[in-house]
């Protein structure tokens, strides 16, 4: 019963995690077709950036964290700028490799500067855990879904109750009557980068105190999270939101009960096996195309 309960606590915080990178991929997707694959240094960038204003300028939380959030999003930005825009103008795929190449640039860049060394960032939520039916559970496992699904409602309200968040809407349905209709679809496309990038930043910042905090460490992460997406469906924001509790409540037992060996044997040949069935993901839609 114990080792159940670890798993399923752990599946769950690992699960929202997952989930709130992988919408960044699906917003981005669903604005413009192309994605961000320096996701996973974002998640970096939230975290070290989160130590970094914490630990050694001696900003409190509630300062520390929204810039650190806020420099994320501007990161967001930066990419779509400089590695995605200059390629998609000319029809061309080549920002897959530029954003793959601006992520590599951007974890040297980070261990040139922070270092190589692991460092913990400190948190209240980690020091004492509750013990919920004989098992040690740290508060900071139950605040990563609630913070999760938190982002996901907000992002809901401001789709469907902001004037921001119905152009975007708009944009996502159809770009050519959006920007007939005034609105600055190229503003919407960074827009929706700087989400994405906020999203990967905040999961970095929820996940830095249970794990260290290094250059590298949102590489496995932003891929765990891109299979995420592509099981969830990349049309659907919710079904990417619960394929990464599925995801992550399935490492999570396999990794319990049979070890850590099986893990991404398993996980990835459940990806391979359910996307063989359902090409466009568990909860997607195959797109129309107009002939």
């Amino acid at each position: 019963m114990t080792l159940f309960l670890t798993a399923l606590v752990t599946g769950i915080g690992l699960g929202a995690m997952y989930g709130l990178i992988a919408l960044g991929f699906q917003i981005t997707y669903s604005v413009c077709s192309r994605v961000n694959f320096a996701q996973g240094s974002m998640v970096m960038l939230g975290a070290v950036m989160g130590f970094v204003l914490t630990e050694r300028a001696g900003l409190p939380v509630i300062v520390a964290y929204p810039l650190a959030l806020l420099f994320c999003a501007f990161m967001g930005v930066v990419v779509e700028f400089c590695l995605v825009r200059p390629f998609a103008k000319r029809g061309s795929e080549a920002w897959l490799m530029a954003t793959v190449a601006g992520g590599i640039l951007l974890d040297n860049t980070v261990l040139f500067t922070f270092g190589n060394e692991p460092r913990s960032l400190p948190s209240p939520l980690v020091e004492t855990s509750w013990q919920i039916l004989g098992t040690g559970v740290y508060p900071q496992q139950l605040l990563i879904p609630l913070v999760a699904i938190g982002f996901a409602v907000a992002l809901q309200l401001l789709f469907r109750r902001t004037r921001q968040g119905r152009a975007l809407l708009a944009v996502v349905q159809n770009p050519e009557a959006a920007r007939l209709m005034g609105i600055n679809t190229q503003l919407m496309i960074s827009g929706s980068f700087a989400l994405s990038a906020l999203l990967a930043g905040a999961a970095g910042l929820l996940i830095a105190p249970l794990f260290s905090v290094h250059s590298d460490m949102g590489t496995l992460f932003g891929i765990k999270a891109f299979a995420v997406a592509i099981l969830g469906g990349m049309t659907s924001a919710s079904g990417v939101m619960l394929a990464g509790f599925i995801y992550g409540l399935v490492e999570a037992f396999v990794t319990t009960f049979l070890g850590s060996s099986h893990t991404y044997i398993l996980t990835f040949g459940l990806l391979i096996a359910v996307l063989a069935v359902k090409p466009n993901g568990l909860f997607g839609k195959a797109a129309l195309r107009k002939v």
